[in-house]
């Protein structure tokens, strides 16, 4: 029987903060709002988190079952890669975290129903919920997966991006203001750069067991510019917010963290030719969660 340490192994922790990373930022910004409801907010960070598991479940089955999870693979040793889960307990596991993101997406719908939302609003978020679940699945999973055909950094950046901030904002908070649109891209932005370092980790492995990632299709070259873009534009595009909203000063403290992302950015132009180095990808994650705290604790000040 497997361990809830193979459990959490497999369940990829380190990744984890980034979904919350997305739900955190729509909750402040919801935050700063006229009204706040926290339920919403504290459900769909419970179904965020899910979905992430549920993500690298699947992911850890579909890389298996296709061969990619191989002793080429760069980065940690996946569950069922090293023995530690068999594929029947890995399929049970999925079976069972659909099922508590169901639960956790209903309690969402069902909070913010009784908060402010409409039943026509509800319906329209369950189909949203639902397509959720289906890209968690079939990032890999499936005989034409999407993550297998470069699709997976439109996915990241709609999911964990516009969906995780706006949707969020627009759930805890009776109001909508299209202007979270422009955090929430630079939330898709830094989800696509945790991406887009993972890929370009496993560039050769990928590239030989037919992964067509965005960064095998595009190669290393473009995938470092495309990484530059994905560094830059988070920071542009939440200054835009602030100047919109004519946020105090203060407010551009954020800036301060732009030399963590930089330097990560030239440790992958020194070495994305001979291979990423893993621990860049945990370390894009605690950059990308400090950012969204900073930014929407002093935007709440």
């Amino acid at each position: 029987m497997a361990t809830l340490k193979t459990w959490w192994r497999a369940a990829r922790p380190r990744t984890v903060l980034l979904s919350f990373s997305g739900v955190l930022m729509g909750g402040l910004l919801a935050a700063s709002a006229d009204f706040f409801y926290p339920f919403p907010f504290a459900f769909a960070a419970l179904t965020a988190v899910l979905l992430q598991i549920l993500s690298n479940l699947a992911n850890d089955y579909g890389d298996f079952k296709k061969g990619v999870d191989n002793v080429h693979r760069s980065g940690p040793k996946r569950t069922l890669q090293s023995g530690a889960l068999t594929e029947r307990q890995m399929c049970i596991g999925i079976a069972v975290v659909v099922i508590m993101c169901l639960v956790s997406g209903g309690m969402l719908l069902l909070s913010s129903l009784l908060a402010h939302s409409t039943l026509k609003e509800m319906m329209v978020f369950a189909a949203i919920g639902l397509g959720a679940i289906l890209a968690a699945l079939f990032y890999t999973l499936g005989k034409r997966p999407y993550g297998y055909r470069g699709l997976g950094d439109l996915f990241c950046f709609l999911f964990f991006g516009w969906v995780a901030v706006a949707g969020t904002y627009y759930l805890a908070t009776p109001c909508f203001d299209f202007s979270v649109f422009l955090p929430a891209t630079a939330m898709g932005c830094c989800s696509n750069a945790v991406l887009n370092i993972n890929n370009m980790r496993d560039y050769e492995n990928d590239k030989a067991s037919g992964k067509n990632s965005l960064v095998v299709k595009i190669g290393l070259k473009a995938a470092f510019v495309y990484h530059l873009m994905l560094t830059v534009l988070p920071f542009l595009c939440l200054t835009a917010f602030l100047i919109l909203k004519q946020a105090p000063y203060y407010c551009y403290v954020f800036w301060l963290l732009f030399p963590l992302f930089f330097m990560d950015l030239l440790t992958i132009r020194k070495t994305f030719e001979t291979g990423v180095p893993d621990p860049l990808l945990p370390k894009q994650v605690r950059n990308t969660f400090l950012l969204t705290v900073i930014f929407g604790v002093f935007l709440l000040l």
